[in-house]
């Protein structure tokens, strides 16, 4: 059998993937641009002075009265996108002459999760009012002033996890808010949960989203189509687990009872929150978001690696805040939907069948072909996978045992 060259797909091998896999437009569209563009040069380091003449056009061809930069600088954190901070004054909307701290959120040469700035941006604006998030300005989609798609923000106040926690602890993993915070913070996670997945969609610019129907399971199968294409895509050794899941997962499809907006990546870890009244501030990490059944962030949310047990050590605290059966009551109390026990299995299974395709297979393949800014990071996230296949092999288990 012919060995398809994942580092120089060929027209044909995109096309074929395309056909096999049907997707959103949108998300049709970056894989495609991303497999399109793999061949090309690696990631190389942008200066700061070639981002800030990157924003510099973009804010020209948006704004019109003057404009002042100050004070680029990179920051660190995430291993998804590159950011640089700075200030800008300028002439805002209904506020007038300003200052604002800003973020510029650019892809790199590939990324970790290949989405689309616009519609991360589009979202983030859906829940302007409705839930914390950054506020969101410009959108350079195409990367027509940068050197990557990439999109600004205002930058947003507030630490992922408590200050006093050891700092080499990765973001939404091994956290431990402790007896006091986990309440005060829980409650607030599962309202902000609760609100994205009630919140009309259809009153907000969504342009970039294609529609599900609600009662089939056009949606699932849209989730199923994309994650399957990242594997076969990215992957540089099968793993027959992972086709069993995927198999399973195609004929256990669940109807989606009611279309919400859906965060994509909604866990511990992803939210901001300020230590002196203990509030959150920002969630963040839009960029997986789509239409779709509310029960996968849920799950989710849920898994093993964004919580801990309590102090009783039998108690296993969902995203380091609430006991499964707390969790489930505040969710559908502060949502008025209902959890259905057998559509979470469901998507937490999909969901690690996710995370799998991520850490194993396009991490892998970014590390490989020089695409990411955060290569010794992406690395390491591989070795994350295995945990993650056992966690996959032991669900999948008890699942067709029963």
């Amino acid at each position: 059998m012919h060995k398809i060259d994942k580092n120089h797909p060929s027209a044909a091998w995109i096309a074929e993937m395309r056909q096999k896999f049907p997707c959103e437009t949108t998300v049709d569209r970056v894989l495609t641009r991303k497999l399109q563009r793999r061949a090309g040069p690696p990631f190389s380091q942008v200066p700061l002075e070639t981002l800030v003449k990157g924003v510099q056009a973009l804010l020209t061809a948006e704004l019109k009265e003057p404009f002042e930069m100050a004070n680029p600088r990179w920051l660190i954190g995430g291993a998804s996108k590159v950011h640089m901070a700075f200030e800008l004054t300028w002439s805002q909307p209904g506020t007038g002459r300003t200052t604002r701290s800003m973020v510029l959120r650019m892809e790199p040469a590939e990324s970790t999760a290949e989405t689309s700035r616009l519609r991360e941006f589009q979202i983030i604006r859906a829940f302007d009012g409705i839930v914390p998030v950054p506020d969101v300005y410009w959108v350079d989609d195409e990367g027509k002033y940068l050197p990557y798609p990439a999109m600004i923000c205002g930058f947003s106040q507030g630490v992922t996890k408590p200050t006093d926690l050891p700092p080499n602890l990765s973001a939404g993993l091994g956290i431990n808010y402790g007896q006091t915070l986990r309440p005060i913070l829980g409650a607030q996670f599962v309202d902000c949960m609760a609100k994205i997945h009630t919140r009309d969609w259809r009153q907000a610019d969504l342009s970039t989203m294609d529609v599900p129907s609600v009662g089939t399971t056009q949606a699932v199968e849209w989730q199923l189509n994309w994650w399957e294409r990242v594997w076969e895509e990215d992957v540089n050794q099968d793993v027959p687990l992972m086709r069993l899941t995927m198999a399973w997962l195609r004929r256990n499809m669940p109807v989606v009872d009611h279309v919400s907006i859906i965060h994509g990546d909604y866990r511990t870890g992803n939210f901001l929150y300020t230590e002196h009244d203990n509030q959150i501030t920002a969630i963040l990490d839009w960029e997986l978001g789509h239409l779709g059944d509310r029960h996968e962030d849920i799950a989710y949310a849920a898994l093993p690696p964004f919580g801990h047990f309590a102090e009783d050590g039998k108690t296993f605290l969902i995203g380091s805040f609430l006991s499964q059966e707390d969790y489930y009551a505040a969710y559908e109390k502060a949502s008025g939907l209902p959890i259905i026990p057998s559509v979470i299995n469901y998507y937490n299974i999909f969901s690690i069948y996710k995370l799998v395709a991520i850490c194993l297979a396009t991490m892998y393949r970014i590390s490989v072909c020089g695409k990411t800014h955060q290569d010794i990071m992406t690395c390491w996230l591989i070795g994350v996978s295995y945990p993650l296949l056992e966690l996959l092999r032991t669900r999948m288990e008890e699942t067709l045992a029963h």
